[in-house]
């Protein structure tokens, strides 16, 4: 189940169409990532038998239990298929998509060689052990598996992480204490922070990622050592932690929300938000006035009383419907008393009338202000780019990374995700560029309104989406707005205007074989263009992306941007999606992976380019991918983790790299700095899933080994010298 088999024809000198370095996608490395889901529901109705559960876990124990373990608790190479981690990944998805997705990718040398029976009797094993009970092929997994299944009476023990009996967790202010002298958060302080404190994700509106502490530079930062450390919950672990007074709001997997104290690692209080645990943590939580505010998988926002964790409010964003779900993945930005809030989840990738939106909720009750919403109809600037196809048909635009704000401006940057189904073959909307879709937007924060977009991949057609960060940077006179999507390009807009002023090229890329030199717009291939159903099309970079969620710095001291980045390639068909009312809501296509030609495996790189002139001062590359975004400091020094378990400081230079330190397990999450009591501290978390940032190196780079267990916080400083 575990075996990668390659094509001994295959070299790094390849430059464009390349002959795909085959790679046998194990069932558990897909599987957490959900990169090959179909949409065709598997047909049938009611619940699971108990003699499917037999039946299942006979046959998990002949073809998955070598990866996977007999437990299901997953190994160095293949991930966990029970508790938090599973429900993270695919707790949103309903038993059909798991059954299907099976058949597609297990076992790797002969995917759907099982039978259909087999396929679903696996299906059934691996949602009774995560606690589910009466699914049938529409039940969504989080609303049945309520999980790990106890294997003993209640009581008992034994040494199995998947098999021990974990009793009810319970839910609400678990913990209760109090913040003391706490200040509430203004917009002054939100616009202009205090270099101790890091109220935001990125640290501030620019989302520069960047602190203008100093105590800690690049001559001792060798000297760099553990302060504290705290343990966080099991689940994917993305964390954005923020620190406001000495005091650190930390988001756990499972919707926990804890009251640190930052100097210490003190608990002050502990919030179990939510109705339930979705496995995955959100990236980001954010402050203003007396309030701390999160969202859940659920698509929820809870405001907490930044003082005692207490509730004070929650807001389902969108409606519930029995067509699927919204989701988050990030938390809000506040701007202007606002929260403005991303959002994805199936309900955005379906076939219906509601299209996936942007929007902004009053910070003191949680009422709705306005929304934007992302795909654009007949009619709204840009609806004729989706062709001829009808308004229902047309899905997809999520948000699912917390956007930047221009406070003078008064407009709020957000990137926009890829049109779904992910290919064209498959969407039939033709060549046109499905606006919003992998476009910046720009909306005034007051009303919501959209004033420019600009479509970085018109027509995309790989799952290459440009959503992540917008990095905002003035420099000789110009207002800038910066970003780099999975394709690895890093683009450069006017801010105000959206302008395209620039671009480059950061990791190989032969998707596209010509910009216009005026517009920027990319050309692709032909054979990307004319791509049908069925046939497979070759591409660099992956789903992966060049850049992903991991978000990029910009050091003001020497105006260069630095941008953790992956080099990979993959070859991709499209599938035929039927276009019904509530279809939709998935990819489409399957993929496998091969090396980026001229990588030597390295799959990480870390790169500094110029804001004025694009042009890349150093990179720094490696086997393992980076994990975390970067972290830079007055100090001449930035901060980076891979998957390798390494967490390291790099002069902000040369790339060389001044300090690093092994952790427990893989680095993930969103590095930071803060001071109290005039000490300087730096924190980051470790944390495990995640998709297919983890997932594609996990299939190329197998020999990249780290324990699938380990969520935790770090915190260093310097030695206390007497």
């Amino acid at each position: 189940m575990c075996s990668i088999v390659a094509d001994p024809g295959y070299t790094h000198s390849m430059r464009k169409l390349l002959t795909p370095f085959h790679i046998a996608i194990t069932f558990g490395v897909v599987t957490a990532l959900g990169l090959t889901m179909m949409l065709v529901a598997q047909q049938g109705s009611g619940p699971f038998t108990a003699a499917q559960v037999a039946s299942g876990g006979a046959a998990y124990g002949a073809s998955c239990a070598a990866c996977h373990g007999a437990d299901l608790s997953g190994s160095a190479n293949a991930p966990t298929l029970v508790g938090g981690l599973f429900l993270g990944d695919w707790g949103d998805k309903s038993a059909a998509q798991l059954v299907t997705f099976l058949q597609g990718a297990m076992p790797p040398q002969s995917p759907g060689s099982l039978g259909e029976q087999t396929y679903s009797a696996i299906a059934a094993f691996i949602l009774e052990q995560n606690g589910a009970r009466n699914a049938g092929p529409d039940s969504v997994i989080r609303a049945v598996a309520t999980g790990p299944r106890p294997a003993q009476p209640t009581g008992a023990f034994n040494n199995s992480r998947a098999e021990a009996v974990i009793p009810p967790i319970p839910r609400g202010l678990v913990v209760i204490g109090e913040v003391k002298n706490y200040t509430p958060v203004t917009d002054a302080m939100l616009r202009y922070p205090d270099p101790n404190d890091w109220l935001m994700i990125r640290h501030d509106y620019q989302a520069h990622n960047y602190s203008p502490l100093r105590q800690i530079n690049a001559t001792n930062v060798k000297d760099l050592q553990l302060a504290w450390e705290w343990a966080m919950n099991d689940g994917t672990n993305e964390a954005a932690p923020v620190v406001h007074d000495g005091m650190m709001y930390l988001n756990n997997p499972g919707n926990i929300v804890q009251a640190l104290d930052a100097r210490t690692g003190d608990l002050i209080w502990e919030n179990r938000i939510g109705e339930s645990s979705t496995g995955s943590s959100q990236r980001g939580l954010a402050l203003y006035d007396d309030k701390v505010f999160i969202t859940t998988g659920q698509a929820h926002i809870y405001a907490l009383d930044a003082r005692t964790g207490k509730n004070v409010w929650d807001t389902q964003i969108g409606e519930k419907s029995s067509e699927g779900t919204y989701s988050t993945s990030s938390g809000p930005l506040v701007a202007q008393g606002k929260l403005i809030q991303g959002l994805g989840g199936t309900l955005c990738a379906e076939y219906r009338q509601e299209k996936c939106f942007i929007s902004a909720y009053d910070a003191e009750s949680g009422k709705l202000i306005w929304k934007f919403h992302t795909i654009a109809k007949d009619g709204d600037p840009g609806g004729d780019t989706w062709g001829k196809l009808p308004n229902l048909f047309r899905a997809g635009g999520e948000t699912w990374i917390t956007g930047s704000y221009d406070p003078d401006l008064n407009f709020t940057y957000w990137g926009v995700a890829q049109a779904k189904p992910w290919m064209r073959a498959s969407r039939q909307s033709g060549n046109g560029a499905t606006a919003y879709a992998n476009s910046t937007v720009a909306l005034d924060v007051s009303t919501g309104k959209l004033e420019w977009y600009y479509n970085h991949a018109p027509g995309e057609t790989l799952d290459l989406d440009e959503v992540f960060e917008r990095v905002l940077v003035d420099s000789n006179g110009q207002k800038l707005v910066f970003s780099a999507g999975k394709a690895g390009i890093l683009w450069k807009n006017d801010r105000k205007t959206g302008q395209y002023l620039g671009h480059k090229e950061t990791v190989f890329q032969n998707i596209y074989d010509s910009f216009d030199s005026k517009t920027g717009a990319p050309h692709f291939r032909n054979d990307i263009v004319e791509n049908q159903i069925g046939q497979y099309v070759q591409s660099c970079p992956t789903s992966e992306g060049g850049h992903n969620w991991h978000a990029m710095t910009y050091h003001p001291g020497t105006n260069e941007l630095i941008i953790p980045l992956a080099q990979s390639c993959q070859e991709m068909i499209s599938q035929k999606v039927e276009l019904v009312a509530g279809g939709g809501a998935a990819a489409g296509a399957t993929r496998r992976f091969y090396e980026s030609p001229g990588s030597n495996g390295n799959i990480g790189k870390l790169a500094a380019y110029d804001v004025d002139t694009l042009k890349e001062v150093w990179k720094v590359e490696q086997r393992a991918p980076f994990m975390t975004a970067v972290l830079s400091t007055a100090g001449g020094i930035a901060f980076v983790g891979d998957m390798n378990r390494v967490f390291r400081a790099v002069d902000v230079k040369t790339g060389k790299t001044l300090w690093e330190t092994r952790l427990e397990t893989s680095v993930q999450g969103f590095p930071l700095t803060f001071s109290v009591g005039g000490r300087q501290y730096v924190a980051v978390t470790t944390g495990l899933g995640g998709g297919s940032p983890r997932m594609v190196p996990a299939v190329l780079a197998g020999d990249v080994k780290y324990p699938p267990y380990g969520n935790a916080l770090h915190v260093f400083a310097l030695p206390q010298w007497r």
